[in-house]
């Protein structure tokens, strides 16, 4: 009687989120390619609209990351769109770093050249691949049906094609963003992390000599007056640490309700200009207060300037970069393994985010190696 009631129990449990989104991509991965409703004259004005509104917001980082918060302020059930926006924002300030007061003076020309280059291509390919997918729900909305048959004619993952699916029917808001970080990340592994190009010019160069003391494995999250949360990575190859880092900063973001509120606010009432200057306007400018080939004195504390120091330059996009013209994506979908599936278990707990203290030390670091590069180059 244990047996057959332990058979009745499991026919008879009700299955996890997790469980039905995982015998859906059974299903879909068996399906042929083949397989696909024809599309309709409105389908394909639809995908051709789609296309173009997405290519028209995709010039770069700041366009993105301003449709990335609007979007959000439209559909705020759609939690991945105020994640990217927050992430999209340490995005620009990475860019504009390399042609800010410290970088210019500790990497050559070719290094920051490629290095804009691949965070504008991954900041870029992102945007391709989610921008679609949001208009589509969207749409979707209009029609008050979903319309996510379409996604694979936008070249969106089968694995998203069953969450949009899902979330249709249950609006279960933080698989979808767990969802979305999978996607996201896994798209970008082979495109840009496994690239051999950037292997070689970034990952294996660069970074790998400048990880521990520069900015670019930080993401911050500001509030109004000096407040800011965020997270650490440190194995950015690593497509497991990069999910779950994605995982932590949804848990900073959305976790504490009080927090997201007052980010929320910041985000509305500071316009994104890839200037560092947007959340501590005490500490950098984007105008350049510094007379070129004089060596300047430390002048950081704690995130406070010394007294009568002049504050440190941090340029708007506009001005740092040009607009790139993107080659099309690389084709192919990541989903191969239904092992990712996994990483939508909802383990995440509260994360605190302090990460001021540890930024702090990390600008310390930047100046007083900016400062003896400078000193010796003018000594010669």
């Amino acid at each position: 009687m244990r047996g057959e009631a332990a058979i009745f129990f499991t026919r008879n449990r009700q299955k996890t989120p997790i469980e039905t989104i995982r015998e859906e991509l059974k299903k879909r991965k068996k399906q042929s390619p083949a397989v696909s409703k024809e599309l309709t004259v409105a389908d394909k004005t639809l995908l051709n609209d789609i296309r173009l509104i997405t290519r028209e917001r995709n010039l770069n980082n700041v366009t993105r990351t301003k449709a990335y918060l609007e979007y959000y302020v439209r559909h705020p059930e759609i939690h991945w769109a105020f994640l990217g926006h927050m992430v999209s924002r340490n995005g620009g300030w990475n860019m504009t770093d390399l042609k800010g007061e410290f970088l210019t003076k500790l990497l050559s020309d070719m290094e920051r050249e490629t290095f804009f280059h691949f965070l504008e291509r991954g900041n870029w390919l992102i945007f391709q691949d989610v921008y679609p997918q949001f208009l589509l729900y969207e749409e979707s909305l209009k029609h008050n049906k979903p319309l996510f048959f379409l996604l694979p004619h936008l070249k969106v993952s089968i694995f998203m094609e069953t969450v949009w699916n899902y979330f249709w029917k249950v609006r279960d808001a933080h698989i979808h963003c767990i969802a979305l970080i999978i996607n996201e990340q896994s798209y970008l592994e082979q495109r840009v992390v496994q690239n051999p190009h950037y292997q070689k010019e970034v990952l294996n160069k660069i970074e790998f000599h400048l990880q521990d003391w520069l900015s670019f494995n930080q993401i911050l999250f500001p509030t109004e007056g000096e407040h800011v949360l965020g997270q650490t990575l440190h194995q950015f190859q690593s497509l497991h640490e990069r999910i779950l880092l994605g995982k932590r900063l949804y848990a900073v973001l959305f976790k504490n309700m009080d927090f997201h509120s007052q980010a929320l606010d910041w985000a509305k009432r500071h316009p994104h200009t890839g200037s560092r200057k947007d959340y501590w306007p005490h500490v950098f400018n984007s105008v350049n207060e510094g007379t070129p080939g004089i060596p300047y004195p430390l002048r950081l504390k704690s995130c406070r300037l010394l007294k009568g120091a002049r504050r440190i330059y941090s340029p708007k996009l506009e001005h740092a970069w040009k607009n790139v013209s993107q080659p099309e994506a690389e084709p192919g979908d990541w989903f191969q393994d239904l092992e990712a599936a996994d990483y939508l278990e909802d383990d995440l707990v509260t994360v605190d985010g302090e990460i001021k203290s540890e930024y702090c030390k990390t600008l310390e670091r930047l100046e007083v190696a900016a400062l003896a590069k400078k000193t010796i180059g003018f000594l010669e």
